[in-house]
């Protein structure tokens, strides 16, 4: 399984609404999400707008290009669009840079357990 964080910025003055949809995510987005191998999915907000995703997956390049294949996604992700800055166009779920994992709890705990 693969660990995969990614980061966007939440235009400020679209917080509020952003929680709010996410409240309650269309059944077939989180369907489509589940459909694509993606678990143990969670957004996490800053106050300034900072938005830090995270989930895992046994493939990522796959995971995105089923995510971006299934109809189920396209009017969400079209919504979606205008929460984020510096987007440009595209899909947040397509363009959202990834952040370097650089430490794992488990990953070395294990290795202290093999010693």
């Amino acid at each position: 399984m693969t660990r995969i964080c990614f980061q966007l910025q939440v235009r400020p003055e679209l917080i509020d609404e952003y929680v709010e949809l996410h409240r309650a995510v269309w059944p077939p987005m989180l369907r489509a999400i589940e459909d694509s191998g993606r678990t143990n999915y969670s957004l996490f907000l800053r106050e300034d707008g900072l938005l830090v995703g995270y989930y895992e997956t046994n493939d990522d390049v796959e995971s995105a290009r089923r995510l971006a294949e299934d109809p189920r996604t396209e009017e969400w992700e079209e919504q979606a669009q205008r929460f984020f800055v510096a987007l440009e166009g595209s899909r947040a779920d397509q363009s959202a840079p990834l952040l370097r994992e650089v430490f794992n709890l488990e990953e070395q705990v294990a290795t202290l357990d093999t010693q």
